[in-house]
């Protein structure tokens, strides 16, 4: 008699193999949904998975087909939708799904903790309302008052008790030991309210109106808009408005921000904004806050999600509208790990699966964007004025070959700062380099302090005196004298500390804030800065990439950009946009109020043609001569890249996989490799760096290639010797 084949579960591990693996269903015989997370034997693990498919057979023999342990949730924790656009994801960055799906979950769901949040709730045991009843406890008023208040109401929730009477946890332990109250756990009930809007709005203008008609139109169906808009513009007060229409039809939104930074000025006015619970994810909460807030999100209490690039995955039920603001960031790119995908363009194709709209926001939208709005991909939403009526903010070069610069600062970027500080006006600073200076020199033989684990220079901390690597971390003591011929040493070059320490000698009257990664360490501090910029405390804000995006300071009069040249001869193809974006969005930060703005930007090459286009025609005009360059160039959006990273701790051994790698493609005429070429930093944390680039320019091909190549670079042998990586759509080039 022939065996009717079994029932087989297909389950997704975070392991790094590019399939799922086969399970028999545990023997109780219930049904196990698609979407639901299950323990089982892996080797001499234990591993949590996400049943991917239910099968009939298995093509492994019985005796090696073993079955679940434990079901660990009695509903899906991805619903058919978000393991959709996961397996899209897994599919499109050709990634092993276990490690995708891992991605997707807080630590603490990959580590089996339950779905859904409960909370304590406290009641009267039957000796607590004997004791209630005869005025017990005569001489603890605390206990006495605490027992009042159960006895008023069946059951009390932790948070119930929190506002009833705060300093509760500490008088129920006493009761608890006295056996007058029980305790039990419950699951927090699924919110039924779809928010509503606690402040007025703003009036807005015509095209923050035109912007929020066109999007809103879209509700319910998929669209993909373009917000572009000038800064200070009011794009956030259009994202409002559209989030409110959501929840007004009983839907959720989702708002994607690239920057932690951003989200405490965003929650606040969350807040203020709506009666609505709201829930953040983002990579600084500790595995505990993301489990909360993920299941706030999940449990669909949560109507509003913000975050940023993981939540992307977020579960968000009933969704019905995307945001991804500064949409141009490459923070919504993930650079490292495993898992290397864009959270923007992952935005973009999960609203087209949920058949919603998604709107993607930026002063200075990066060129693939710009070019989906050519092709009719995507539409643009134009925002060409300040929603103040503010004008845009003057914009002039100071040429360094006339205006000597003296510590980093020149005579007319120092008599501007003075005149605008006299003015009552508020200054900002930025320089992209933090530290006290870049390089520590040696003047009598020309020793440069080297980082013994990175091609890289140590970058001087002199408060701290130490000497630090931005590459790899590596920290030692600030030396007094050369360690190669003992004379004295001195730092060359200008970070963030010492610019601020140059102001503040300059500038001894106004109160000085530093925004970089040195200062802000711990949580609150950059709110603490801002907040000090905001309400007028201080007159000067010194800082790196951190200052230029969403921060609203409307007396900021004077914006000073030091050392520009620095992305004008990058051999990255990118750096040119980064560079541009980075100018106007900085500039952006000046004349947001009632005051005009202005800003000087210090350059060596002030005729250069991306300093003079952006100047003349502001970022639409770089963007149009760009675009244009990149055609003829072949280089993206009018191609599609990859780029194959290896790594090793010898510089021949990247190399010769990479050989290997390249000689494993054979030939094909619709795709172009380009390399192996070491790093331009080859040697980072004490490891050895090369990419191979894969080119075509046509989509499917490209993928086509990687699908047929990628097996035979792991089989490999030495594919073994190093830490190999695929990164499609690159946005870095070494």
């Amino acid at each position: 008699m022939t065996a009717v084949p079994a029932d087989v579960l297909r389950v997704a591990l975070d392991v790094p193999l590019r399939r799922v693996f086969d399970y028999y269903p545990p023997a109780a015989g219930h049904p196990v949904p698609v979407g639901v997370r299950v323990r089982v034997p892996f080797g001499r693990q234990r591993l949590v998975g996400v049943v991917m498919e239910n099968s009939v057979g298995s093509e492994l023999p019985d005796e090696r087909v073993k079955s679940v342990l434990e079901v660990l949730d009695p509903t899906p924790v991805l619903d058919s939708g978000a393991l959709g656009l996961l397996e899209w994801a897994a599919e499109y960055y050709h990634h092993p799904i276990g490690e995708a799906i891992s991605a997707a979950l807080p630590n603490a769901l990959r580590l089996g903790a339950p779905t859904t949040a409960t909370e304590e709730h406290f009641s009267l045991s039957l000796a607590g309302r004997q004791a209630l009843a005869s005025g017990e406890p005569r001489r603890a008023p605390s206990q006495r008052q605490l027992l009042e208040l159960l006895g008023s109401d069946a059951h009390l929730s932790a948070s119930r008790l929190d506002t009833l009477k705060p300093g509760w946890r500490a008088v129920v332990r006493l009761l608890d030991r006295r056996g007058w109250v029980t305790r039990a756990r419950v699951e927090v009930a699924r919110s039924t309210v779809a928010g509503s809007v606690r402040l007025t709005a703003p009036v807005l203008n015509p095209e923050q109106s035109a912007a929020l008609a066109a999007v809103a139109e879209s509700l319910g169906r998929f669209g993909a808009f373009v917000l572009h808009g000038v800064t200070g513009s009011g794009k956030t007060e259009v994202y409002f408005r559209l989030i409110e229409r959501a929840l007004e039809r009983g839907e959720r939104a989702l708002l994607l921000v690239p920057e932690i930074g951003l989200t405490p000025q965003l929650v606040g006015r969350f807040a203020s904004r709506f009666d609505a619970p709201l829930t953040v994810l983002h990579s600084a909460l500790t595995d505990r806050e993301r489990l909360e807030a993920w299941r706030e999100a999940y449990s669909g209490r949560a109507r509003i999600v913000l975050g940023t690039r993981s939540a992307v995955f977020a579960p968000v039920p009933q969704l019905g509208l995307i945001i991804v603001d500064e949409e141009h960031d490459p923070s919504f790119k993930q650079h490292e790990g495993g898992f290397r995908y864009s959270a923007r363009d992952l935005a973009v194709v999960r609203a087209q699966r949920s058949g919603v709209p998604v709107v993607l926001g930026s002063a200075t939208p990066s060129l693939e964007t710009l070019h989906n709005v050519e092709t009719e991909r995507y539409a643009r939403l134009m925002l060409s004025h300040r929603a103040t009526q503010a004008e845009l903010p003057r914009v002039h070069l100071v040429d360094l070959r006339a205006h000597g610069a003296k510590s980093g600062l020149s005579t007319p970027v120092v008599q501007a700062i003075e005149r605008h500080l006299r003015q009552d006006g508020q200054v900002l600073v930025f320089l992209n380099r933090r530290g006290y200076a870049p390089t520590l020199l040696c003047t009598a033989c020309g020793w440069i302090a080297p980082c013994q684990a990175c091609d890289a220079r140590m970058t001087v901390h002199h408060a701290a005196q130490r000497l630090r690597c931005h590459h790899c971390g590596a920290d030692t003591k600030l030396p007094e004298r050369c360690p190669q011929c003992g004379f004295t040493v001195k730092p060359v070059g200008q970070g963030t500390e010492r610019i601020a320490e140059t102001l503040r000698g300059l500038f001894p009257g106004a109160p000085l804030v530093r925004l970089d990664r040195d200062v802000v360490r711990r949580r609150g501090d950059m709110q603490s800065a801002v907040q000090r910029i905001a309400s007028g405390e201080a007159r000067i804000l010194v800082g790196t990439q951190m200052v230029t995006k969403g921060h609203d300071f409307p007396d900021m009069t004077l914006v000073v950009v030091l050392n520009a040249d620095q992305g004008l001869f990058s051999t990255d193809f990118r750096a040119p946009e980064r560079l541009a974006q980075t100018i106007v969005q900085v500039a952006g930060r000046a004349g947001r109020g009632s005051r005009p703005g202005e800003v000087l930007i210090q350059t060596e090459f002030p005729d250069h043609p991306l300093l003079r286009s952006l100047i003349a025609e502001g970022y639409d005009g770089f963007a149009r001569t760009a675009l244009i360059e990149r055609s003829q160039a072949a280089w993206p959006p009018f191609s599609r890249l990859a780029a194959v990273r290896g790594s090793a701790t010898r510089a021949e051994a990247a190399l010769d996989f990479l050989r290997d790698a390249r000689r494993a493609a054979g030939a094909s005429s619709r795709v172009r490799l380009l390399g192996p070429v070491p790093a331009a930093m080859a040697k980072r944390a004490g490891r050895y760096h090369a990419q191979l680039l894969i080119e075509s320019v046509e989509r499917g091909a490209l993928h086509e290639f990687l699908n047929r190549w990628l097996p035979q670079i792991e089989q490999l042998p030495s594919a073994r010797q190093v830490r190999w990586a695929l990164d499609v759509d690159p946005i870095e080039l070494f």
